[in-house]
């Protein structure tokens, strides 16, 4: 029987938008939580009894309009938690339950739940997925696992894990992959023991972006790996920079992601960073939240990482000099 364990985490949502009319959450006299524009008029009636700590007048943040928690008196759906709406009141869709609240987002969408089936949404809300399965992972590194008629199982550590049913893997269009058959190619992507094709495809001006990175590869490497308990060789020492984010609406900006050498990113992880339109501006996503200047950033965690080896005098994987 199949088996994938759910780990813990807890992703910040970022804006990136520009110019938005001003939003701010109100509080009803029986304590529901609505949405106001700046001349009072009502976007969103009061109708949701929300778990988050929001005060009367807090302004709305995103691209998206969330209420971390249920309206009044419905029936609770299975696996969805909280509501999305956009800036104009029009209801989006239901985000999946993950850990204690609404899931986070991974390669720039993130999923939702809609008839008990899971899909997937974008930064701004639209639907690039549409709700099939009975449960589906987080994208990672291009690919997504499936299942249907599978369901929850509570382990003996008080997480849950999904146990059962007919398995697949899905592509970033929703299609299912095709594992690679015969010789395999270095670049080829491991997906529960089987092998994928390289996922990834870039322009000129995207692989200028990241040559940027790979350029820098042994500062961030070092960096990366300095306080891992096991001497590692400089192979396997080895990140990918992959480009998971395109320009869009609300969001001018290429995300790159860093994967380690077993092709793992979790996007609260400081190697993160996203790119102006232009090319010529590049940030680092501190933790997943603060939007700082590569340079700045840089020298932030190299300093951390001396610091580090100070105090850890027989770490085994050494900060180049």
């Amino acid at each position: 029987m199949k088996k994938i364990f759910l780990l813990l985490s807890f992703i910040p949502m970022i804006s990136f938008s520009q110019k938005k009319e001003v939003l701010k959450y109100f509080i009803s006299k029986d304590s529901l939580v609505g949405v106001k524009n700046q001349k009072e008029e009502i976007i969103i009636p009061a109708q949701f009894k929300i778990f988050s700590m929001i005060e009367n007048g807090e302004l709305v943040e995103g691209e998206t309009v969330y209420f971390d928690g249920f309206k009044k008196d419905e029936e609770r759906e299975k696996n969805a938690w909280g509501y999305v709406y956009d800036r104009k009141g029009n209801f989006l869709y239901r985000p999946f339950f993950y850990d204690n609240g609404a899931d986070y987002f991974s390669e720039g969408v993130r999923r939702f739940v809609k008839n008990g089936k899971v899909g997937f949404a974008d930064r701004n809300g639209k639907v690039v997925i549409e709700s099939n399965h009975d449960f589906v992972t987080p994208f990672n590194y291009g690919y997504a696992s499936y299942c249907d008629g599978c369901d929850w199982e509570k382990t003996s550590d008080e997480h849950k894990a999904i146990v059962g049913g007919t398995w697949g893997v899905m592509n970033f269009k929703g299609e299912d992959a095709v594992p690679v058959k015969g010789k395999r190619s270095e670049k080829d992507i491991e997906v529960g023991g089987d092998y994928y094709p390289f996922p990834f495809t870039y322009s000129e001006k995207e692989k200028n972006i990241l040559r940027f990175f790979e350029e820098k590869h042994k500062i961030l490497s070092d960096i990366y790996y300095i306080n891992y308990s096991n001497k590692l060789s400089e192979n396997e020492k080895k990140l990918f920079f992959e480009i998971v984010e395109r320009p869009k609406e609300n969001f001018p900006y290429f995300q790159v992601n860093t994967y380690d050498s077993g092709m793992v990113n979790s996007e609260s992880s400081r190697f993160n960073f996203i790119i102006s339109e232009d090319g010529k501006n590049v940030y680092a996503l501190d933790y997943g939240a603060e939007k700082i200047p590569f340079d700045k950033w840089l020298k932030k965690e190299i300093k951390g990482a001396v610091e580090y080896q100070k105090e850890h005098p027989d770490n085994p994987n050494k900060l180049s000099k």
